[in-house]
């Protein structure tokens, strides 16, 4: 049976997931756009999204928190790579400082979202977490804040033999806090971020762990404290010192992404000659820190102060390269015949990706499909009106676009209000060519192609991955550029529509 939500009333934004993008919003919101009514709901029963989920040994963040963290609230902790502990502290000060955690709904999972053209609004269905019963909510804007990966499902492939391996298998995503591995053999499946931080919180207490992959990632170490960050505060306000530190870091991230673009090898042979001066001599570098890739094809690693290098220089972490054939009652038999003694395997395989939270949204009653959609400014999608999704950047911190994000949704608002608008909506010109949505080549990525949106071969259809033009597009931009379409309902208003507001002109979804 599907009720009404308590809070029957039209609400200006609903907001999807109580996240850092969600909580986010819902600040900036307040602050640009007081007296707007809106809501937060949120399937998990706590906020933080990411940083609430994920548990397992020596979870910290793969960016610095000075870009990771708001534009809005310093940073004040003194890691600049923080543990995920410390991350979910901060967003939840955020939260409370501003008042925000009284508009969260928890154990609200939304499931579909229907687009009314004559109401001019959205009716949400949310099921509760608590007994299975489904609530509708109407609201004028949907804003999805839910990630871009499937909090009940990772990437887990299935090894051959893995049946009769006597010890445990577990995902990161899913880590169960009583398995205790100190003293333990651990192997951990995977190279990339989640691995090079497990390895060596592990490595601190297990007998030895052991890194599996079947191809390398590059891997850069970056204090975990940031000292020019720390003199500016002590020379600045605090504001001035951590808007200073946020803009050094950007900057630095930029050019050296560009630097990657243009010299590929000659970055490549840097990094790869970093990671050799952390390991020492005789270490194969070639075979274990040396990627068949260009450096930012897919993400870099971040190792805080070189700890995965230190434990592997110290012989109580090592790597090793190749496939797995089996599993065995206690270990696993590589494609090269040698054998990884483990009592314990973590398979630190990969996400899986979704799109809009898996909601399924339709206009009118037609469904709406993001892989057959074009994404417009990476935060709207085409013939799908009043409509906003935060996603964030590859190749820098999430929260730089989320940020942008929810200014915009600010902006929008306002000019709405200013003109009379209701409707807001992309329509593509039919000469603007589909591109993937990501130019990456990470594995989540590509097995996501049937999943993510396209993206367009020229503005404002472009996803940038700079924050730069962003700003300059997002924030600075024209709100009217011809491309977002603006309008009334298409009829008499229902309770979704005061008849005082109707004027203007008219969308046709």
């Amino acid at each position: 049976m599907t009720v009404a939500a308590p809070e029957d009333t039209l609400l200006d934004v609903l907001i999807v997931g109580a996240g850092l993008s969600g909580i986010g919003a819902a600040r900036q919101l307040q602050q640009r756009c007081p007296g707007k009514r809106y809501a937060i709901l949120e399937a998990r029963q706590a906020m933080g999204g990411t940083w609430d989920l994920f548990r397992y040994p020596g979870i910290r963040s793969d960016s610095d928190m000075y870009t990771l963290g708001y534009r809005f609230k310093p940073w004040k902790g003194a890691k600049a790579i923080a543990d995920g502990p410390s991350i979910l502290s901060y967003i939840r000060e955020t939260a409370d400082e501003a008042g925000i955690t009284r508009h969260i709904r928890f154990g609200h999972k939304v499931v579909s979202a229907a687009w009314h053209s004559h109401e001019a609004c959205w009716t949400v269905t949310a099921e509760r977490a608590e007994d299975g019963s489904r609530q509708q909510w109407r609201a004028r804007l949907l804003y999805v804040c839910a990630g871009y990966y499937r909090y009940a499902e990772g990437h887990r492939p299935a090894f051959p033999g893995e049946e009769t391996f006597r010890g445990r298998i577990v995902h990161p995503q899913f880590w169960d806090a009583s398995l205790d591995y100190a003293g333990k053999r651990v192997v951990v499946i995977g190279s990339g971020a989640t691995a090079v931080t497990m390895v060596p919180a592990m490595a601190a207490t297990a007998a030895h762990v052991t890194m599996l992959q079947r191809s390398p990632s590059y891997v850069v170490t970056r204090p975990g404290e940031d000292a020019i960050a720390a003199r500016l505060r002590r020379l600045l306000p605090e504001n001035m010192a951590y808007a200073a530190t946020r803009w050094k870091n950007v900057l630095l991230g930029m050019f050296f992404f560009q630097l990657a673009r243009r010299r590929p090898e000659r970055v490549s042979e840097r990094m790869v000659g970093m990671a050799a001066g952390q390991l020492g001599p005789g270490f194969d570098v070639g075979k274990h820190f040396t990627p068949h890739y260009k450096p930012w094809d897919q993400r870099v690693c971040l190792v805080p102060d070189g700890d995965l290098f230190r434990e592997i220089r110290d012989g109580r972490a090592s790597v090793v390269t190749d496939t797995i054939e089996r599993f065995t009652e206690d270990g696993i038999v590589l494609a090269s015949g040698q054998t990884l003694p483990a009592d314990i395997i973590v398979t630190a395989t990969g996400l899986r990706l979704n799109m809009l939270g898996d909601i399924a949204v339709s206009v009118d009653g037609q469904a709406r499909v993001p892989a057959e959609l074009m994404a417009y400014k990476g935060m709207m999608l085409n013939d799908v009106p009043n409509l906003v999704l935060a996603f964030g950047y590859t190749n820098a911190s999430w929260t730089l676009k989320a940020d942008l994000t929810a200014e915009y949704v600010c902006r929008l608002l306002r000019y709405m209000d200013r003109h009379g608008h209701r409707v807001a909506m992309p329509r593509r010109d039919p000469s603007v060519q589909p591109v993937p949505f990501l130019d990456f080549t990470s594995g989540y990525v590509q097995r996501a192609a049937g999943v993510l949106p396209r993206q367009g071969n020229r503005r404002p259809w472009r996803v940038y991955q700079n924050y730069i033009l962003d700003m300059l597009t997002i924030r600075h931009g024209r709100i009217a550029d011809g491309v977002l379409q603006f309008g009334m309902p298409r009829a008499a208003p229902t309770k979704c529509e005061a008849p005082a507001s109707l004027s203007g002109g008219e969308v046709q979804p």
